[in-house]
C-alpha cells in the first residue's frame, strides 16, 4: 500500500515528523477561482460544484451551494426593494418628513380657524350640559384676563381639532420615512397602518367627548356643589382639562397598533400576551385610575373596560399576524358565527327588558331605564 495515501503523508511529498496532525493543520490549499482545489474564496465551492465532473452512477457534491447571507426566497426578493441610505440621508429624510408633516398641520390649522367660533360652541357644550344639570343659572364660562379668550377660542381648540384633521397626514409621514428600511411584503401594510392608526386616534377622541369627559366633568362640579360651593369655571382651566383628557384617552385607544408593531418585531407574542394578561389587565386598571379625572368606580369602569378590550383586540391582531406568518388561514366563518350569536342573545335579553319588566328607551346614557 502506497504510504502517501495513508494520513501521515502528504501527497506528494515525504511524511511530515508531525505525522496526521501536521497535515490536518496544514494551510489550505490556492487555486484559480473555479476550481476544485480553491479554498481560500469563501464563494468558490459554489463554482466548483458548478465545473466538477459528477462520476457515472454516483450523486456528486450532495451540499447545496451556500447563501451569502442565509437569507430565503422571500427575503432576497425583498433586499431588492430596500434602500441603502447613510446617516445623514437619513437625518436628510427625517427633516423632510417633519417638515411635510407640519404642512399638513399648519394647512389644517388654517381651515380650521375659519370655524372656531362653531368649534368653541361645540368644545364647551359638556361644561354647559353639567351647569345645566347642576342647575347653575347661567351655564357659562368665565375669564378672568383679557387674552384667555383669543388665547383659547383662536389658538389652542383650532390646534386641537387641526391635529384630529392632519393626523392621517402625519401618519403617512411617519410611515413614509420607515418605509424604505422594510421589506416589500411589509410595506404593503402601510394603507391599513394609516387607517387603523388614524382611526383609533380619532375614535378615542370621539370616546372622550361622548361619554368620559361628560361624566367626569358633571361628578367634578358636583362635588363642590353638595358642600354649598358655587362653581365659577375659567375657560383656561376647562381648556387644559379638555385637552388632557381627549389626547390621553386618544393615545391610550394605540393600544392594538403598538401591540402589533412588538409582534412584528418579535418582541412579544400572543402566548406570552395572553399568559401575562392578568397583569396586562391589572396595569391598565392603575393607568385608568391616573387618567380618569374622577375617584369614583363607574367613571374608572368607563375607562378600563375599553381599554382592556383594545388590548384583547391587539392581542387578536398579532395572533392574526402569526398566522399568516406560519402560512396559516383564521377560521372567520365560526368566529362571525358565535358574534351572530352573541348579537341574537343580546337583542333577545333587551326585547325581554323591555316587553316583559317595562323598560323604555332615552336619547342619552344610560339609553335604557325602567
Amino acid at each position: 500500500m502506497d504510504e502517501s495515501k495513508q494520513g501521515g503523508m502528504p501527497p506528494g511529498g515525504e511524511a511530515s515528523p508531525g505525522g496526521e496532525a501536521e497535515f490536518l493543520d496544514a494551510p489550505p490549499r490556492t487555486g484559480k477561482p473555479g476550481s476544485v482545489g480553491n479554498y481560500n474564496d469563501p464563494y468558490g465551492h459554489q463554482e466548483a460544484a458548478s465545473t466538477a465532473v459528477v462520476p457515472a452512477g454516483g450523486a456528486g457534491d450532495t451540499n447545496p451551494p451556500r447563501r451569502p447571507f442565509g437569507g430565503d426566497d422571500d427575503s432576497d426578493g425583498d433586499d431588492e426593494g430596500m434602500l441603502r441610505m447613510s446617516f445623514m440621508e437619513h437625518l436628510e429624510e427625517l427633516r423632510t418628513r417633519i417638515i411635510r408633516a407640519l404642512y399638513g398641520l399648519g394647512i389644517a390649522f388654517l381651515a380650521t380657524l375659519l370655524f372656531a367660533d362653531r368649534l368653541w360652541t361645540i368644545i364647551s357644550d359638556p361644561a354647559t350640559d353639567a351647569l345645566k344639570k347642576l342647575g347653575v343659572n347661567p351655564p357659562r364660562l368665565v375669564t378672568t384676563t383679557p387674552m384667555e379668550s383669543f388665547s383659547i377660542i383662536w389658538v389652542k381648540l383650532p390646534l386641537l381639532v387641526a391635529v384630529f384633521v392632519a393626523s392621517p397626514w402625519v401618519l403617512y409621514q411617519v410611515w413614509a420615512f420607515i418605509a424604505p428600511g422594510l421589506y416589500k411584503r411589509e410595506r404593503r401594510m402601510a394603507t391599513p397602518f394609516i387607517f387603523c392608526t388614524a382611526g383609533l386616534f380619532i375614535s378615542g377622541g370621539l370616546f372622550a367627548y361622548f361619554l368620559a369627559f361628560r361624566f367626569g366633568l358633571q361628578f367634578l362640579l358636583g362635588i363642590g356643589m353638595m358642600n354649598n360651593v358655587q362653581p365659577m369655571v375659567t375657560i383656561t382651566e376647562y381648556t387644559d382639562l379638555f385637552i388632557d383628557v381627549m389626547l390621553g384617552v386618544s393615545l391610550v385607544f394605540e393600544l392594538p397598533v403598538l401591540i402589533f408593531f412588538l409582534t412584528l418585531l418579535r418582541l412579544a407574542s400572543p402566548r406570552f400576551l395572553l399568559r401575562h394578561s392578568r397583569y396586562a389587565v391589572l396595569g391598565i386598571v392603575i393607568l385608568a385610575a391616573i387618567v380618569t379625572p374622577t375617584p369614583d368606580f363607574f367613571n374608572l369602569m368607563l375607562f378600563a373596560i375599553p381599554m382592556n378590550l383594545l388590548y384583547f383586540a391587539g392581542v387578536f391582531a398579532s395572533y392574526l399576524l402569526v398566522l399568516k406568518r406560519e402560512g396559516k388561514a383564521f377560521p372567520w366563518k365560526w368566529m362571525l358565527l358565535g358574534l351572530l350569536g352573541v348579537l341574537v342573545i343580546v337583542a333577545g335579553l333587551l326585547w325581554l327588558a323591555v316587553a316583559r319588566f317595562h323598560y323604555h328607551w332615552i336619547t342619552h346614557w344610560p339609553f335604557l331605564v325602567h
